[in-house]
């Protein structure tokens, strides 16, 4: 039975391994997909007054929604995770871009507000169920040379997807109506399936599969010790990305009263900057070593807190905006490398995934506490604080955490 990869000595390198042939439909799968998800996932940050009319609910309601959407994102991690690493990484991953973008067309059908909930709790289930076995399939198929790079463009895909949802609501909204936020995506997700079907089955997963779920589950908690670190990582982590990005857009409008289009302009730029931070840090993670990459980036996101929060005019609040994503996916760019070389061989289907999404989990009230903390401290004060915390403990997380920097896989 394999041993904890924690409990063995972290090399400063391994040798190369050689990519799987046609590698690049397994990269392309990855990427697509996540930006898919994570589109189906802003919609709804762009549409909270919206949705709060529509149903006739406080903001706060809709708010709790996306509580929802984070909070089941760890089932799905579990049971597509589980039979990613029983029958292989390709069919359960078609299956689940089938299955939440199915539930996102459903949510724009939604007759009511409690409709509305457990079609975006489905909905996150189907979120937690992609991530980790799209990630595994791209980093265990990708050259191991340039993995720091495809793991910044995987999850480079998470705030593209932002962008795009951006200028959706710009674009769709006004000629298409809200509803159809919820439809465009479906041509998206067939793309990534037919990309998926041409991408190898991953070769690392061929050598290392187990007999039986009961082995999977064995290994799993063999590996209790590495599994709890990594879990207290992702959480915070959590708190991190959704506590500067969800509640974001709301803040520029009510704070700062920005229309709805300048704040739609807002997002689209400084999701470029995350999208550049995440290839960025990605990539020179793969010279400097995953924590100390990931380390530089939170140093740039706590240096941007100023501007971000206080900016007292809009091209200052837009710097502030930039800086702080920039930091923040750069940090998360190099997540999908780390992730999937801490984990064990005959798991890195569930293990990566599972740990992440729990950790979404864990995460998830990030958005209902800074909306609670917006009434005692004011909104600049309850962000401004509550990321300064978050900033400066994952430093320390990071510090004194464990690294296999491109350990190889076969």
């Amino acid at each position: 039975m394999p041993k904890s990869v924690f409990s063995s000595p972290v090399p400063k390198s391994e040798p190369f391994g050689t990519p799987s042939p046609n590698w690049g439909y397994a990269v392309a799968s990855g990427v697509l997909g996540w930006v898919l998800d994570a589109f189906d996932f802003f919609v709804v940050i762009f549409l909270i007054d919206t949705l709060a009319e529509h149903f006739r609910e406080p903001k706060s309601a809709i708010v709790w929604t996306i509580t929802a959407s984070l909070a089941m994102r760890p089932v799905g991690a579990l049971i597509f995770g589980t039979i990613a690493d029983r029958i292989g990484r390709r069919k359960p991953l078609m299956l689940v871009v089938i299955y939440f973008s199915t539930i996102t067309v459903l949510s724009g059908f939604a007759p009511n507000y409690l409709a509305f909930l457990i079609l975006r709790a489905l909905y996150g289930i189907g979120m937690g169920g992609y991530w980790g076995i799209g990630a595994s399939l791209a980093i265990e198929s990708a050259p191991v040379d340039n993995r720091g790079f495809f793991s910044g463009l995987i999850q480079g895909g998470y705030p593209f997807g932002y962008l795009l949802a951006a200028l959706a609501a710009l674009v769709v909204i006004p000629t298409m109506g809200w509803r159809a936020m919820f439809f465009v995506g479906t041509i998206p997700a067939l793309i990534t399936v037919f990309l998926t079907s041409r991408a190898p089955e991953s070769e690392a997963w061929k050598q290392h599969r187990l007999p039986s779920i009961r082995s999977l589950f064995t290994v799993l908690f063999q590996n209790l010790k590495g599994f709890a670190y990594l879990l207290l990582v992702m959480s915070v982590m959590t708190f991190l990305a959704h506590g500067t990005q969800d509640l974001y857009p709301d803040f520029l409008k009510t704070t700062h009263h920005l229309s709805r289009e300048i704040v739609s302009y807002v997002a689209v730029f400084y999701n470029v900057g995350a999208i550049l931070g995440a290839m960025f840090f990605g990539s020179i993670s793969q010279k400097i070593g995953r924590r100390r990459g990931i380390i530089i980036a939170l140093a740039l996101s706590f240096v941007s807190i100023p501007l971000w929060a206080f900016g007292a005019s809009l091209p200052a609040l837009v710097c502030g905006s930039f800086l702080m994503q920039t930091g923040v996916q750069g940090a998360f760019g190099v997540m999908p490398a780390h992730l999937n070389e801490l984990s064990p061989d005959a798991i890195r289907g569930l293990f990566p995934g599972f740990v992440y999404q729990l950790g979404v989990l864990v995460g998830s009230p990030a958005v209902a506490i800074e909306y609670a903390l917006r009434d005692r401290l004011g909104y600049q004060w309850a962000l401004t604080t509550f990321q300064s915390v978050v900033i400066l403990s994952l430093v320390l997380i990071f510090v004194l955490g464990p690294e296999r920097h491109s350990r190889n896989f076969v």
